[in-house]
């Protein structure tokens, strides 16, 4: 990306608005009320993925046919959106926010940090040139999306025939959208605006053939099964064919383009934002202080992993002498080496086979429900749903484990919980072993993202509505990732949640081994801080990003160095490789883990400083969650003001 700003933001919006309302008092003709349902409708009209991801035809029938589209990325598509912005920016600066409740007012400040920051990533930074993984991934995720939360048939499958025509018309769309994707891209490379030589490849040519096979098969594979007991259903397949025949030739002709259009730029580095760009998303996208730079994290970072070290070689200690093993911990380095015999000695109790590892991983994931049950952690429903599914084969390349919520604003649909297969690959199955399991099911499932979004969704219209937006994109090098300071952040809370002492659990969940595994995870995420600002800020190349992760957090400096014969070394070097490459293309998307979890903790302590034996902890939970995915900043006075009054 260029570095912040030519001009400046500030300069920017101040264009934006006319010299007679850059005068004027504050307009009471403007509504506030009015102006959120303009900018939440609008919004999710001009990001239609989004739009699906939220469960937006849920919300209002006028959002009904969005899910059947993909974003309008034209060149007058994007001159539309960028003066929507700016009119939603022009009359948030005329209400006064004196008038506001103080959950309007923050809904405002919200507001205003999404513009600010997509004005910028499309007047400043024309981003849209270069944002290829947004683009190749919108129209498998809008699919994949509208089908996780299709309704529930009788008698078995899913999905009414308006739902399937409403994918099949979003499947038509995808020539014309490729076709402008082309054109926008031929833009940036014009302009010199291009893409790292990374995402050209995995997530731009890699991706696009992925695509083309899952339009041209598996999409109507899937019909198929889901509709196999309706009359109708083999006319939904047959749409769908025909459909994805053409979208599949358009991904291999976007393919191609690729191969071609950006040979002139192989093998240069792109992917550095640089250092006033990110110091500009610590404040406008993340709400962090002043004080908290990208060089101060940067530093900051390397004491926070040794911290987390010490406390793993501390375990590492007890389950090498529960195990019997004989090990060296006579200085840093050598306990460091006696931390990965143990870790390897672990990973001799791994599944089998895929088939295994997902029980495993199901019913490790219940396990911690039923924990929570008996020490009565949170309000928990009667019947807790969560699948743990396959990780689809075009999100592979970067994911070992993610998950993706049901709709905010629909009833149908539930959150998924990806896990990708090892196919086989015994160093992956080795990092999937039985005492690993625990610390992930934490963090994706339960007590984490899934019981985070369940008890959101359950609350959906009393947390403000723009809360839920996610600008740029949900998941690309495009987002803001204002969500991810409260998502991830409560996510690694709850890995060390569930290991703090209960009545009559004084160890927590975990066994000591389990507990291993939270704190390596722990030592990542704290290691992420140093990576992601080091990448961006040209403090770290690629490759000593690769090296310091797999030296810090697998404690295997030689794992990229060998024959490729040993699977756990081999598995650890894929794995480190894909870890820096996702950090290099989203930048601070690393870091909200350790700084989410941070703001959680502190918070949590001073109430508990505050309110003495009066401090609950599930009310501190439900009052947290009830705030919605933004970042902590936005409401930690008003949370902490509210929970001590008498």
């Amino acid at each position: 990306m260029r570095p912040l700003l030519s001009l400046g933001i500030r300069a920017l919006l101040a264009a934006t608005i006319t010299a007679p309302l850059a005068c004027a008092g504050k307009d009471t003709r403007v509504s506030w009320p009015d102006l959120r349902e303009r900018y939440f409708v609008g919004f999710l009209k001009r990001n239609p993925v989004t739009a699906t991801y939220l469960g937006g035809d849920g919300y209002s029938a006028e959002l009904a046919d969005v899910s059947a589209s993909l974003p309008d990325v034209s060149k007058r598509g994007r001159a539309e959106e960028i003066a929507f912005y700016r009119s939603i920016f022009a009359d948030l600066e005329k209400i006064d926010a004196a008038t506001l409740s103080p959950d309007d007012a923050i809904d405002r400040e919200v507001v205003k940090a999404q513009i600010r920051f997509m004005l910028h990533l499309l007047v400043d930074l024309r981003y849209d040139q270069r944002s290829l993984d947004t683009y190749v991934v919108a129209p498998f995720r809008g699919v994949d999306w509208q089908i996780q939360q299709m309704s529930e048939l009788q008698g078995g499958g899913r999905g009414t025939a308006e739902e399937w025509n409403r994918v099949t018309r979003r499947v038509l769309a995808v020539p014309a959208f490729l076709l402008a994707v082309q054109a926008t891209l031929r833009e940036g490379i014009q302009a010199g605006n291009v893409p790292d030589h990374r995402m050209v490849r995995y997530d731009g040519i890699d991706t696009a053939q992925g695509h083309a096979d899952y339009f041209a098969k598996t999409l109507p594979d899937q019909a198929a099964g889901l509709l196999k007991r309706q009359t109708w259903g083999s006319d939904v397949v047959r749409r769908l064919h025909d459909a994805g025949r053409d979208a599949a030739k358009a991904f291999r002709d976007l393919g191609s383009f690729l191969e071609e259009a950006y040979r002139p730029s192989a093998g240069v580095d792109r992917y550095a934002c640089g250092e006033a760009e990110y110091d500009w998303r610590l404040r406008n996208n993340l709400r962090l202080a002043p004080h908290l730079t990208a060089a101060s994290l940067f530093e900051d970072a390397q004491t926070k992993v040794g911290e987390s070290q010490d406390l793993l070689i501390a375990v590492a200690k007890e389950v090498g002498a529960r195990r019997k093993l004989r090990l060296d911990w006579a200085n840093r380095g050598a306990s460091l080496r006696s931390v990965r015999a143990v870790m390897d000695d672990l990973s001799r109790d791994y599944p089998k086979s895929d088939e295994e590892m997902f029980r495993v991983y199901r019913r490790k994931a219940m396990d911690l429900v039923e924990y929570a049950r008996r020490h009565g952690m949170f309000d928990l429903p009667t019947e807790y749903r969560l699948e743990i599914v396959e990780t689809p084969p075009m999100l592979e390349g970067t994911l070992e484990a993610a998950y993706y919520p049901a709709p905010a604003f629909k009833p149908s649909g539930i959150g998924r919980f990806y896990l990708t297969a090892s196919h086989g690959d015994v160093g992956v199955l080795k990092d999937n072993n039985v005492h690993a399991v625990a610390d992930l099911c934490a963090h994706e499932g339960f007590p984490g993202h899934d019981w985070q979004y369940q008890f959101m969704r359950q609350r959906v219209r009393s947390i403000g509505k723009v809360r839920w937006l996610t600008p740029g994109a949900v998941e690309d090098s495009s987002s803001m990732w204002e969500d991810s300071m409260s998502a991830e952040g409560w996510a690694l809370y709850a890995e060390q949640l569930v290991g703090e002492p209960q009545p009559e659990a004084p160890g927590g969940f975990y066994e000591p081994e389990e507990r291993l595994y939270q704190l390596k995870w722990q030592t990542l995420r704290d290691a992420r801080v140093r990576l992601d600002t080091g990448l961006h800020t040209g403090r770290m190349s690629f490759d000593d990003a690769v090296a310091y992760y797999l030296d810090n957090v697998e404690f295997l400096p030689d794992a990229c160095a060998g024959d490729g014969k040993d699977p756990v070394k081999t598995a650890a070097c894929n794995a480190a490789r894909r870890a820096i490459y996702r950090y290099s293309k989203w930048p601070t998307q690393a870091i909200t883990y350790h700084l989410g979890k941070r703001d959680i903790l502190d918070l949590r302590d001073e109430l508990r400083r505050r309110l003495g034996g009066r401090f609950s902890l599930r009310d501190f939970h439900e009052r947290f969650l009830s705030a919605g995915t933004i970042p902590s900043g936005y409401f930690r006075d008003r949370l902490i003001s509210e929970s001590t009054k008498p």
